[in-house]
This record gives C-alpha cells, sequence and structure tokens, in this order.
C-alpha cells in the first residue's frame, strides 16, 4: 500500500546523499553558530576583558591628554595611526582571531566542507512571488515562526532572572562611585549575555538535531525512485540479468568443449574442480584446460563423469592449480611430482604407457 501511493519508505541511498550535498541540501542549525558565538565572545570579554578596557583607557588618556604637538603634518599623522592601529592589532587581533575560528569550526562540525560556487549565480526562481508565497506560508516557516517566538520568551525569561538574581547589586550601585558602578555594570551584564548564551546554545542544539531529522525525512526515497536510481547506476536489472544468463551460457559452452579434453579432473572435493590435460606428443608439460569453483565445479565434474573422465581428490594440488595457474597454461614444477602420479595412475586404469621421460 505504502509503495502504491508513493511514500517515502526507503533510506537515503549514498547516491542520493551526495547529490543532494552537492546541491547545498545539508542539515544545519543558523542558531547554532550564533549561540557558540555568543557564548565564546561572552567568555573571552570575561578573560580578556579587563586588559581590553585598561588598555584602551590608556590609549585614549594617551591621545587625549598630554602635551599638544607644536607641529602636527600630514607624515606625522600618518605615522602615529600606524602607530596606533599597531598597537590596536596586537590587542583586538587575537580576540576576533578566536571569534573566527570559533565561527569556522562551528560550522564544519554541522556541514564540514562544502564549496558550492553555483549558488553563486542568480536565481530567478527566488525572486517569484508565487514560490516565495508558498515558503512564506509553509509548514517550515510556520514551525520557525514558532521557534522563534519561543527563544524570545526564553530569552526574556533568562534576562528577568538574572536582573532579579542581581537585584540586590543594582539597588547598591547608587552608593558606589563611578569605577565600581562601571565595572559592578559589566560584570552583571557579561553574567546575563553568558546565561542568555547558554540558554541559546542549549536550543540550538535542539534545532541542529531537529534539522538533521527532517534532512533525513527529506531525503527518504520511494521504491520506485530506488529502483529509477538503481537503473541509472547499474542498468536495467532486466538487461542485466540477461548479460548473465548470457556470460554463463559461454563459460558453460567452453566448459563442454575443453573438459572432455582432459585427462583427469581434480577435486577439492566438492569446492573446486581442476581440468588437466596431457599429451606427450605435443606438450612440454601438463596444462589446466579448465577450472571452477562453487557451481562451475560442479558442472565441470558432471561433464568428466558423463565422458568417462577420472574424477580424483588431492586437495592441496586442486588448491595450488585453481590458485596460481591460468587457463591453457602448463602446471608450475613444483607440481610436476604429483601431477605425474595421477597421470601415471590414471594411465594405468586406461592401459596406457606414460613415456618415461615426461613421467620424470
Amino acid at each position: 500500500m505504502a509503495e502504491q501511493f508513493g511514500d517515502k519508505t526507503q533510506e537515503a541511498t549514498p547516491y542520493r546523499r551526495q547529490k543532494a550535498r552537492e546541491e547545498g541540501q545539508v542539515a544545519r542549525s543558523q542558531d547554532l553558530a550564533s549561540a557558540a558565538l555568543l557564548v565564546g565572545a561572552t567568555l573571552a570579554l570575561m578573560y580578556y576583558g579587563r586588559g581590553l578596557c585598561a588598555f584602551l583607557g590608556d590609549l585614549t588618556r594617551e591621545q587625549l591628554g598630554g602635551t599638544a604637538a607644536l607641529q602636527f603634518d600630514a607624515p606625522t599623522a600618518v605615522t602615529a595611526c600606524h602607530g596606533i592601529l599597531a598597537r590596536l592589532a596586537r590587542v583586538l587581533l587575537p580576540f576576533f582571531g578566536l571569534l573566527l575560528l570559533l565561527g569556522i569550526v562551528t560550522n564544519l562540525g554541522q556541514v564540514g566542507f562544502l564549496f558550492l560556487p553555483q549558488k553563486l549565480a542568480p536565481d530567478l526562481s527566488r525572486i517569484d512571488p508565487l514560490q516565495g508565497a508558498r515558503r512564506l506560508f509553509s509548514l517550515t516557516s510556520v514551525v520557525r515562526l514558532g521557534f522563534g517566538i519561543f527563544k524570545v520568551a526564553v530569552v526574556s525569561a533568562v534576562a528577568a532572572w538574572c536582573v532579579y538574581d542581581h537585584y540586590d547589586e543594582i539597588f547598591a550601585l547608587s552608593m558606589r562611585d563611578v569605577g565600581d558602578i562601571g565595572s559592578a555594570t559589566s560584570n552583571i551584564l557579561l553574567d546575563t549575555c553568558l546565561k542568555i548564551g547558554i540558554a541559546l546554545l542549549i536550543l540550538a542544539i535542539f534545532d541542529y538535531g531537529f534539522q538533521r531529522w527532517k534532512h533525513e525525512q527529506d531525503l527518504r526515497m520511494t521504491t520506485q525512485e530506488v529502483r529509477e536510481e538503481f537503473k541509472m547506476l547499474q542498468g536495467d536489472p532486466h538487461i542485466i540479468a540477461r548479460r548473465r544468463q548470457v556470460q554463463r551460457q559461454l563459460v558453460m559452452n567452453r566448459l563442454k568443449t575443453a573438459v572432455p579434453k582432459a585427462d583427469v579432473v581434480v577435486t577439492n572435493p566438492t569446492e573446486l574442480a581442476v581440468a588437466i590435460q596431457y599429451d606427450p606428443a605435443t606438450m612440454e608439460a601438463p596444462i589446466v584446460v579448465a577450472k571452477g569453483a562453487g557451481v562451475m565445479a560442479q558442472q565441470i565434474r558432471r561433464l568428466a563423469l558423463e565422458h568417462n573422465i577420472p574424477v580424483l581428490e588431492r586437495k592441496p594440488l586442486a588448491q595450488a592449480l585453481y590458485k596460481h595457474v591460468d587457463l591453457n597454461k602448463p602446471i608450475p614444477t613444483d607440481q610436476y611430482a604429483a601431477v605425474a602420479e595421477i597421470l601415471r595412475y590414471v594411465y594405468q586404469l586406461q592401459g596406457k604407457t606414460l613415456p618415461g621421460q615426461h613421467a620424470a
């Protein structure tokens, strides 16, 4: 019933996943990177902010105070600006570099390295009013709107709780001097921002989990889609089955021609079968005219019995010949003695004499 109505009951194939990734369809939460940056920036300010504020204060006093310059032309101004920028860079670049690294790690952790230059090309469907209306009033938009309202409520609740937690400290600020007021206010703000960031980070983790689940649901395939993909990648199953049937038929025809020429068939006893032919007048050494495993080995034994060819069980020899000797190739020298013994036995059964030099 599910197949009849085209329900997506099949897991996405690797090819489907790769195509979706190439088109930019990946599981990603925009809130996760923002929340991680907020938490990271707040922690960096809590650790690094006091020294940064002291540096900026000293720099401001240095530039606005002191003795006025009697001469201040363009070269002097450029040199002074370069000095200020260099000092600011030494202090601010580590801070902003840390935030940049955090943003890169957060995004790479979600989707990995993904380079899609085709996304830079203009897409006229993005400005289609009908498509825009469908996206605006879609279920995804409604879910994101509800989630956004819920985030606002959570942020408001956390901020209110932080203010209430510092209620006495805030009212006591009126009795303190300006420096203490600034320090206490910054501590309260950083504490509030950190708690809000942690709350948003927790929500973003749940949002990322939802995005992954939704991505998996969107990638699911119907049974017909799986079949069509298989046909596209591997070809029509009927054609593949026909090709395999033709290949099996060709192998069988070759066996029907080669096995009757053999003098003996060596087996393992049921898994392997190797047919050996030896003509002292035309061959310097016996050759393997047919070999096979499983069903093919059964066919070789059947053909050998039909043509009254001796079938002998020699496990080590059958394994060695099947593994190391190609079709229509002579046996290796280290197997001469074992094969000669078998041929001598077969020749005796048939009333033939194996030439002495070849037997040796």
